[in-house]
């Protein structure tokens, strides 16, 4: 999957499984705060590659990826860093992936207005205030340059659909074979 290039912004309270189960193409983990380690919703450390501001510089990216979780969501969801990453990677249409609490950083910054969306189930109300969004229940929705994804159960669907968008269905193939994920 050599040349397409991913950033998964990872702040404090993100959902672990959300995190590193999207991670398989070439991939910066940016700290939203630094580069120290960053402690999950589940208490688990994850250390980022570098920092978002370092990492930002290195864009574009083929897809920014936002994992969701609490209190990770609401830190993206607060970031102005954030904001001019995604503002970026949307202005040229570049893939915008975001699962679980994640799609509400994409309500926050004013991200795929009039898109169809989906989030955990505890998020809908949130994400449908303002009229601002279609919902779907689908465990993972694409529309257009947006994928979004209901939470850890759908991690393996969602990175997949991923790896479809920037590789295509026969590489995508590729990686599910091995993975053993049920149809």
């Amino acid at each position: 999957m050599a040349g397409k290039r991913a950033l998964v912004i990872l702040s404090k309270g993100a959902e672990e499984m959300e995190t590193v189960i999207p991670v398989d193409i070439t991939v910066t983990v940016a700290g939203l705060t630094g580069k120290e380690p960053v402690e999950c919703s589940r208490k688990v450390m994850i250390c980022p590659d570098e920092s978002l501001e370092e990492a930002s510089k290195q864009g574009p990216y083929d897809v920014v990826l936002l994992p969701g979780g609490m209190p990770g969501a609401q830190n993206l969801a607060e970031s102005p860093a954030v904001k001019e990453v995604l503002k970026e990677q949307d202005g040229r249409k570049g893939l915008i992936a975001a699962i679980c609490a994640g799609p509400t950083a994409l309500l926050a910054h004013g991200i795929g207005f009039g898109s169809t969306v989906t989030t955990h189930p505890a998020m809908k109300e949130k994400m449908m205030a303002g009229d601002h969004y279609k919902y779907s229940e689908a465990r993972v929705q694409k529309d257009g340059h947006y994928i979004t994804s209901r939470g850890p159960g759908t991690s393996f669907e969602f990175a997949l659909a991923i790896v479809e968008e920037l590789m295509g269905a026969d590489v995508a193939n590729q990686v599910k074979a091995p993975l053993l994920v049920k149809d």
